[in-house]
Protein backbone atom coordinates (compact mmCIF):
# COMPACT_ATOMS: atom_id res chain seq x y z
CA UNK A 1 0.00 0.00 0.00
CA UNK A 2 1.28 3.08 -0.86
CA UNK A 3 2.01 6.12 1.66
CA UNK A 4 1.08 9.37 1.71
CA UNK A 5 1.73 12.55 3.80
CA UNK A 6 -0.29 15.22 3.72
CA UNK A 7 0.28 18.80 5.20
CA UNK A 8 -2.23 21.51 5.42
CA UNK A 9 -3.79 23.53 8.09
CA UNK A 10 -7.18 23.60 7.06
CA UNK A 11 -8.23 20.48 8.80
CA UNK A 12 -11.30 20.77 5.96
CA UNK A 13 -8.76 19.83 3.14
CA UNK A 14 -6.70 17.13 5.32
CA UNK A 15 -10.22 15.58 6.32
CA UNK A 16 -11.82 15.64 2.81
CA UNK A 17 -8.65 14.52 1.04
CA UNK A 18 -7.44 11.69 3.18
CA UNK A 19 -10.79 10.62 2.65
CA UNK A 20 -10.50 10.67 -1.03
CA UNK A 21 -7.18 8.76 -1.11
CA UNK A 22 -7.57 6.34 1.64
CA UNK A 23 -10.72 5.32 -0.77
CA UNK A 24 -8.11 5.26 -3.62
CA UNK A 25 -6.18 2.52 -1.55
CA UNK A 26 -3.56 4.86 0.08
CA UNK A 27 -2.32 5.05 3.24
CA UNK A 28 -2.28 8.27 4.22
CA UNK A 29 -0.84 10.13 7.49
CA UNK A 30 -2.20 14.44 7.97
CA UNK A 31 0.11 16.91 9.35
CA UNK A 32 -1.16 20.47 9.96
CA UNK A 33 2.21 22.64 9.68
CA UNK A 34 5.90 21.50 7.99
CA UNK A 35 7.95 21.64 11.21
CA UNK A 36 5.51 18.80 13.04
CA UNK A 37 5.95 16.68 9.43
CA UNK A 38 9.54 17.21 8.96
CA UNK A 39 10.89 14.85 11.68
CA UNK A 40 8.22 11.86 10.22
CA UNK A 41 9.25 12.77 6.47
CA UNK A 42 13.11 12.47 7.10
CA UNK A 43 12.53 9.24 9.36
CA UNK A 44 9.76 7.52 8.26
CA UNK A 45 9.36 8.48 4.41
CA UNK A 46 6.18 8.16 2.24
CA UNK A 47 5.68 7.61 -0.84
CA UNK A 48 4.88 11.04 -1.99
CA UNK A 49 4.17 14.15 -0.14
CA UNK A 50 1.53 16.51 -0.92
CA UNK A 51 2.24 20.19 0.72
CA UNK A 52 0.36 23.37 1.14
CA UNK A 53 2.39 26.38 0.50
CA UNK A 54 1.38 28.70 2.95
CA UNK A 55 1.40 27.33 6.57
CA UNK A 56 2.23 28.47 9.88
CA UNK A 57 5.69 27.54 11.62
CA UNK A 58 7.08 26.00 8.45
CA UNK A 59 5.87 26.91 5.35
CA UNK A 60 5.65 24.31 2.44
CA UNK A 61 8.93 26.18 0.91
CA UNK A 62 11.05 26.06 3.38
CA UNK A 63 9.38 22.65 4.35
CA UNK A 64 10.90 21.07 0.88
CA UNK A 65 14.14 23.27 1.12
CA UNK A 66 15.21 21.15 4.34
CA UNK A 67 13.68 18.12 2.81
CA UNK A 68 15.63 18.39 -0.68
CA UNK A 69 19.18 18.40 1.91
CA UNK A 70 18.79 14.86 1.56
CA UNK A 71 15.96 13.30 -0.04
CA UNK A 72 14.14 13.17 -3.77
CA UNK A 73 10.65 12.23 -2.43
CA UNK A 74 8.38 12.98 -4.33
CA UNK A 75 6.35 16.26 -3.45
CA UNK A 76 3.00 18.26 -4.88
CA UNK A 77 2.60 21.99 -3.82
CA UNK A 78 -0.80 22.85 -3.27
CA UNK A 79 -1.38 26.72 -3.90
CA UNK A 80 -4.20 28.89 -2.44
CA UNK A 81 -2.62 31.81 -4.52
CA UNK A 82 -3.49 31.90 -8.49
CA UNK A 83 0.27 33.40 -8.59
CA UNK A 84 2.82 32.04 -11.11
CA UNK A 85 5.79 33.58 -9.18
CA UNK A 86 5.18 30.88 -5.73
CA UNK A 87 4.64 28.64 -8.60
CA UNK A 88 8.27 28.61 -10.14
CA UNK A 89 9.88 28.94 -6.76
CA UNK A 90 7.90 25.78 -5.85
CA UNK A 91 9.67 24.27 -9.36
CA UNK A 92 12.92 25.71 -9.20
CA UNK A 93 13.36 24.10 -5.21
CA UNK A 94 12.63 20.92 -6.94
CA UNK A 95 8.60 20.19 -6.45
CA UNK A 96 7.44 17.28 -8.87
CA UNK A 97 4.30 19.02 -9.44
CA UNK A 98 1.82 21.61 -8.05
CA UNK A 99 -2.25 22.30 -8.16
CA UNK A 100 -4.19 25.79 -7.25
CA UNK A 101 -6.91 25.72 -4.89
CA UNK A 102 -9.74 25.08 -5.22
CA UNK A 103 -8.85 21.99 -7.00
CA UNK A 104 -11.17 18.80 -7.56
CA UNK A 105 -10.19 15.98 -5.29
CA UNK A 106 -10.10 13.85 -9.10
CA UNK A 107 -7.46 15.82 -10.73
CA UNK A 108 -5.33 15.67 -7.33
CA UNK A 109 -5.53 11.73 -7.90
CA UNK A 110 -4.63 11.50 -11.62
CA UNK A 111 -1.54 14.01 -10.66
CA UNK A 112 -0.79 11.78 -7.83
CA UNK A 113 -0.79 8.48 -9.69
CA UNK A 114 1.40 10.16 -12.77
CA UNK A 115 4.27 11.54 -9.84
CA UNK A 116 4.34 7.92 -8.72
CA UNK A 117 5.03 6.63 -11.88
CA UNK A 118 7.54 8.54 -12.73
CA UNK A 119 9.12 8.01 -9.27
CA UNK A 120 8.85 4.51 -9.74
CA UNK A 121 11.57 4.43 -11.91
CA UNK A 122 14.22 5.58 -9.62
CA UNK A 123 14.62 6.26 -5.76
CA UNK A 124 15.15 8.29 -2.62
CA UNK A 125 18.65 7.55 -2.53
CA UNK A 126 21.31 9.60 -4.99
CA UNK A 127 21.83 6.90 -7.78
CA UNK A 128 25.03 6.44 -9.57
CA UNK A 129 25.37 5.25 -12.99
CA UNK A 130 26.31 1.90 -14.38
CA UNK A 131 29.44 3.01 -16.44
CA UNK A 132 29.11 -0.74 -17.75
CA UNK A 133 26.01 -1.13 -19.10
CA UNK A 134 25.30 -0.81 -22.79
CA UNK A 135 22.18 1.27 -22.48
CA UNK A 136 23.94 4.24 -20.39
CA UNK A 137 23.77 7.56 -22.76
CA UNK A 138 27.25 9.42 -22.67
CA UNK A 139 27.23 13.36 -24.25
CA UNK A 140 30.62 14.52 -23.38
CA UNK A 141 31.07 15.02 -19.85
CA UNK A 142 27.24 13.92 -19.33
CA UNK A 143 25.83 10.24 -18.43
CA UNK A 144 22.57 9.19 -18.22
CA UNK A 145 21.74 5.89 -16.96
CA UNK A 146 17.95 5.43 -17.59
CA UNK A 147 17.46 2.00 -15.80
CA UNK A 148 18.58 3.52 -12.70
CA UNK A 149 17.18 7.53 -13.50
CA UNK A 150 21.00 8.18 -12.49
CA UNK A 151 23.12 11.41 -14.01
CA UNK A 152 26.82 11.90 -13.86
CA UNK A 153 28.72 15.22 -14.97
CA UNK A 154 32.53 14.48 -15.75
CA UNK A 155 32.23 11.08 -13.66
CA UNK A 156 30.39 13.67 -10.66
CA UNK A 157 27.00 12.26 -9.60
CA UNK A 158 24.05 14.95 -9.96
CA UNK A 159 20.84 14.60 -7.90
CA UNK A 160 18.00 15.45 -10.37
CA UNK A 161 14.37 14.58 -9.82
CA UNK A 162 12.09 11.94 -11.79
CA UNK A 163 10.69 15.16 -14.29
CA UNK A 164 14.55 16.83 -14.48
CA UNK A 165 15.88 13.61 -15.53
CA UNK A 166 13.22 13.02 -18.14
CA UNK A 167 13.90 16.34 -19.53
CA UNK A 168 17.81 16.26 -20.04
CA UNK A 169 17.58 12.71 -21.31
CA UNK A 170 15.28 14.30 -23.97
CA UNK A 171 17.20 17.10 -24.53
CA UNK A 172 20.23 14.75 -24.49
CA UNK A 173 19.23 12.11 -27.06
CA UNK A 174 19.83 14.45 -29.98
CA UNK A 175 22.98 16.70 -29.27
CA UNK A 176 22.69 19.81 -31.20
CA UNK A 177 18.51 19.58 -32.06
CA UNK A 178 16.27 21.97 -30.52
CA UNK A 179 13.41 20.77 -28.37
CA UNK A 180 10.50 22.83 -27.90
CA UNK A 181 8.96 23.40 -24.81
CA UNK A 182 5.82 20.94 -26.16
CA UNK A 183 8.11 18.28 -26.95
CA UNK A 184 9.86 18.85 -23.33
CA UNK A 185 6.77 18.44 -21.71
CA UNK A 186 5.34 15.35 -23.73
CA UNK A 187 8.43 13.82 -22.81
CA UNK A 188 8.47 14.41 -18.46
CA UNK A 189 4.71 14.40 -18.26
CA UNK A 190 1.58 12.09 -18.95
CA UNK A 191 -0.96 13.25 -21.38
CA UNK A 192 -3.56 13.47 -18.88
CA UNK A 193 -1.22 16.37 -17.13
CA UNK A 194 -1.08 19.85 -18.24
CA UNK A 195 1.51 22.44 -17.67
CA UNK A 196 2.44 25.48 -19.07
CA UNK A 197 6.05 27.17 -20.37
CA UNK A 198 6.82 28.61 -17.11
CA UNK A 199 7.36 24.88 -16.06
CA UNK A 200 9.85 23.87 -18.28
CA UNK A 201 11.54 26.66 -18.05
CA UNK A 202 11.43 26.19 -14.48
CA UNK A 203 13.26 22.68 -14.86
CA UNK A 204 15.38 23.88 -17.12
CA UNK A 205 16.90 26.48 -14.69
CA UNK A 206 17.18 24.18 -11.96
CA UNK A 207 19.08 21.60 -14.34
CA UNK A 208 21.59 24.31 -14.78
CA UNK A 209 22.13 24.97 -11.50
CA UNK A 210 22.78 21.90 -10.21
CA UNK A 211 25.13 21.30 -12.79
CA UNK A 212 27.12 24.95 -11.84
CA UNK A 213 27.41 23.40 -8.50
CA UNK A 214 29.47 20.69 -10.07
CA UNK A 215 30.82 22.49 -12.80
CA UNK A 216 30.69 26.66 -12.89
CA UNK A 217 31.08 26.37 -16.41
CA UNK A 218 28.62 24.17 -17.39
CA UNK A 219 26.61 25.33 -20.15
CA UNK A 220 25.82 22.08 -21.91
CA UNK A 221 21.60 23.12 -22.00
CA UNK A 222 21.16 26.29 -24.42
CA UNK A 223 18.15 28.56 -24.86
CA UNK A 224 16.86 29.76 -28.80
CA UNK A 225 14.50 32.18 -27.29
CA UNK A 226 11.12 31.31 -28.53
CA UNK A 227 11.56 28.40 -29.75
CA UNK A 228 13.16 25.91 -26.88
CA UNK A 229 16.19 24.75 -25.84
CA UNK A 230 18.88 22.30 -26.70
CA UNK A 231 22.28 20.18 -25.51
CA UNK A 232 25.19 20.90 -26.63
CA UNK A 233 27.74 18.05 -26.06
CA UNK A 234 31.43 20.44 -26.69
Amino acid sequence: MRKIYLVDDDENILTSVSMFLENEGYKVRCFHDGASALEALNNEPPDLAVFDVKMPRMDGLELLRRLRQSSNLPVIFLTSKDDEFDEAIGLNMGADDYITKPFSQRLLGERIKAVLRRASLTSIELPVPDYDDAKVMRRGKLTLDPNRHACAWDGQPVRLTVTEFLILEALARRPGFVKSRDQLMDAAYDEQIYVDDRTIDSHIKRLRKKFRKTDKEFDGIETLYGVGYKYSEA
